[in-house]
């Protein structure tokens, strides 16, 4: 699918210049303006008389008996804002863009200090910091998610630069996190629970293609890679946690957009005097150009998305907001038969429908100046259609007609105890409901080289409790410690399981810390195993113990050093009897991308990783911005004969620079240099490979050989043009541009019967527009 879409860049990268050339706006003395709230964090009380400043002018206003401040009159630019409260931590926010005749809203949460005054006005509060996440937890805003390179506005792809994420393929943004797979993050979007934020997701991991959040719903993003707090549960390496914006409660704006993938619109306003709504609707063209050219491709993609958020105050205290995201993904292969495939080089064929879809309501209460609860119950549901067929003799490979659907209650509470301390506690109650009817092709064939089949038809319904406590507390000036506690249980395992959590920080001045956390953690298995035999319930779930090691430092208020040592110690993972050399929970990244059948397994399975990071992040407080790190890390797992092996996605080492500059308003330029380790493989049995002309592993040489180092560099610039009442934003990328040759896997290739290898992306330019108004 993505080769198919990578062949449609290049024609439409000319247009997209030639569009670019033709337009000739000059920056007109426009106007905007600046309204927001400032809140508690550890309240959402709205702060009354806090200060907030533009940076480098002499604008400044307080809030008012709401929280809230208006900036009216501010000529368009970008602009640095400064939040300063008695009391409080001061906050800088960055990326404050003002446009003609639109509002910019900025909602800022202010933490209270233990500091003196003295040392708060000290450091100027670049960087968020969320007291009960202190440890691998960082944080973007919408326009830097925006801006990435490398990324085409998907969330997922920016954490890539983090050297906590492997680097896996330019083809997919799976998300390894130091050591794990796919299948252990979880997504979080306004209290909600999401299981995959992608189109094509990939069924029983989080992965996928192409993002299917759109960026300019976003607000801001946490990422926490390891030692997460007790709130978040069902995830062994790390928690994306996305709050996404309010639409205009004052007035009417718009946007559309066009890019490589599709086209789309984005509106927002009020609804009455309480109530607001965000709405997008997006789609592809893919399908549309085939029609009319043959770009050589070897299947048709066409996908979509509709997302929406409502707000509705009910009064100060209580806020509901209704939250909206479906995702329509279709992939149907040109060739039709075995003969076509081979003339369209495919190593499989078939066709690919899958519909996923949340929807949920939370309900935000603020208690007596003391807390808040939010209470979210949401529906997810997500259907898979897929029939794929080996090309060269045209068996079955797979077919699959899936649903998988959650129904569920989450909860979560934030009471302050006193300046010094808090409580967060909560429940989560989730009824499963989930129906298979699959064929897989088990890879054995008789006498007459007949492939063997397995099928599955089952539900696998259940219910599943959780519950978690924690505590903050100050015991000594300069020292934070937080201790949780979580239970998680499953409806056919007899028992829960209890996972204690931790983390200290230690920081003298504004400018340093040392800190630590750790935790046990577990997951349930997904449920495309869990369902094929009914003895798989009683498996335990896999298990992780994080410890986490590290320091930080600010070089400048806008410049930070972090460096983390860590260590995962896993257990309980699946295993497979008849193949237990394979690590049976990375089996779905190995040849085609979903998980076989298997008749036993049992639960003796462990892994480990350990690594050592060290990032610099600065801030854009002036013109340049950037983000720097070094990852040496090792990802091992114990196979059924006892002995250790690579995990699949164990890069090794991986470095990272990605930076941007921007001399004005209108210009923007930006890059991303990411080197990394080669990945093990198992490399095929040629002998017994040319025997069958189809790909046979070698089993004695599980993840011995290494992918060739990978590299590749992003640039991108960015054109901000100005009118009177409206703006226009033009994007050019180019992705791998040097056009390196960066090895995705090596495949079996059936007309010739030898092995061939699949690359990465080369060299391709990526467009995109954005007409605000």
């Amino acid at each position: 699918m993505l080769k198919t879409i990578s062949k449609l860049r290049i024609p439409f990268f000319y247009a997209a210049i030639m569009i670019f050339s033709s337009l000739n706006a000059q920056a007109e003395k426009s106007t905007g303006r600046i309204h927001g709230i400032i809140l508690d964090s550890g309240t959402k009380e709205p702060l009354i008389g806090a200060n907030v400043l533009l940076v480098n002018t002499d604008i400044g206003v307080a809030s008012d008996s709401e929280g809230r401040f208006y900036i009216n009159d501010v000529p368009v630019g970008n602009y640095i804002l400064k939040f300063n409260y008695i009391g409080y931590e001061t906050a800088v926010r960055t990326d404050v863009i003002v446009r003609p005749q639109r509002i910019t809203y900025i909602s800022q949460e202010l933490s209270q200090t233990s500091l003196n005054m003295d040392e708060v006005v000290v450091t100027a509060g670049f960087f968020s910091k969320v007291k009960e996440q202190p440890v691998s937890t960082i944080h973007f805003t919408n326009e830097e998610i925006r801006r990435s390179p490398g990324t085409a506005g998907d969330v997922s792809r920016i954490m890539m630069s983090l050297p906590s994420v492997a680097v896996v393929n330019d083809q997919t943004n799976n998300l390894v996190v130091r050591g794990g797979s796919p299948t252990e993050n979880g997504f979080y979007v306004d209290n909600i629970r999401i299981p995959n934020i992608n189109h094509w997701p990939t069924q029983g991991a989080t992965g996928g293609p192409i993002g299917l959040l759109n960026v300019d719903f976003i607000q801001d993003v946490s990422f926490s890679s390891g030692g997460f707090p007790a709130q978040y549960g069902n995830h062994l390496s790390s928690v994306m946690d996305i709050r996404f914006r309010e639409g205009n409660q004052e007035e009417f704006d718009g946007q559309l957009d066009w890019n490589f993938n599709g086209f789309g619109a984005v509106l927002e306003g009020p609804v009455g005097s309480n109530a607001s709504y965000l709405v997008s609707v997006r789609r592809s063209y893919l399908d549309f150009i085939i029609k009319w050219v043959n770009l050589g491709t070897n299947s048709v993609p066409r996908y979509g998305d509709f997302q929406s958020k409502v707000v509705y105050n009910l009064n100060d205290r209580h806020k509901l907001s209704a939250l909206v995201i479906i995702g329509d993904d279709h992939l149907h292969s040109l060739a039709k038969t075995a003969a076509a495939a081979f003339d369209y080089d495919m190593t499989y064929y078939g066709d690919q429908d899958i519909f996923e879809s949340t929807s949920g309501i939370n309900w935000r209460a603020l208690w007596n100046k003391s807390g808040y609860s939010n209470t979210s119950i949401s529906h997810t549901t997500t259907r898979f259609r897929e029939k794929f067929f080996q090309a060269g003799t045209g068996d079955l490979l797979y077919h699959n007609r899936s649903a998988e659907k959650q129904y569920r209650l989450r909860n979560n509470n934030h009471f302050r105890l006193n300046s010094a301390s808090s409580l967060a506690f909560g429940l989560e109650k989730v009824i499963h409901i989930n129906n298979y009817n699959n064929l897989y092709q088990s890879g054995v064939v008789d006498s007459a080289d007949v492939p063997k089949y397995s099928a599955l038809k089952s539900d696998l319904n259940y219910a599943e409790t959780s519950a978690f406590g924690q505590l903050k507390l100050t015991p000594l000036r300069f020292w934070t410690m937080t201790l949780g506690l979580r239970f998680d249980r499953q409806s056919y395992h007899s028992k829960g399981l209890l996972a204690p959590r931790f983390s200290v920080r230690y920081s003298s001045n504004p400018h340093f810390a040392i800190y630590s956390s750790g935790g046990w953690y577990s997951q349930s298995l997904p449920h495309v195993l869990l369902v094929q035999n009914d003895n798989f319930k009683s498996l335990e779930n896999p298990r992780a113990v994080h410890l986490v090691l590290g320091t930080e430092y600010l070089l400048t208020d806008a410049t930070r050093l972090t460096i983390e040592i860590y260590g995962k110690k896993y257990s309980k993972f699946p295993v497979d009897p008849e193949n237990p050399g394979f690590f049976l929970i990375d089996e779905i990244y190995q040849q085609y991308g979903f998980y076989s059948y298997h008749a036993k397994l049992d639960d003796t399975g462990r892994a480990r990783s350990y690594g050592f990071e060290i990032m610099i992040q600065k801030k854009l407080a002036h013109k340049l911005y950037g983000l720097t790190s070094l990852s040496l890390f090792k990802s091992q797992y114990q196979d059924g004969n006892g002995e250790w092996q690579n995990r699949k996605f164990d890069n090794r080492y991986i470095f990272s620079v990605e930076g941007g500059y921007k001399p004005n308003t209108r210009w923007e330029f930006s890059l991303r240099w990411i080197y990394a380790g080669g990945t093990p493989y198992t490399p095929f049995d040629i002998a017994e490979s040319i025997r069958q002309n189809r790909g046979i592993l070698a089993e004695d040489r599980i993840n011995t050989c290494r992918y060739p180092d990978y590299h590749s560099l992003n640039i991108r610039f960015d054109r901000r043009f100005l009118f009177k009442r409206s703006n226009l934003i033009f994007y050019l990328s180019f992705w791998n541009a040097y056009d390196h040759k960066n090895v995705a896997s090596y495949y079996w290739n059936t007309k010739t019967n030898r092995q061939d290898t699949a690359y990465q992306w080369r060299f391709m330019p990526i467009f995109g527009m954005e007409y605000e108004f």
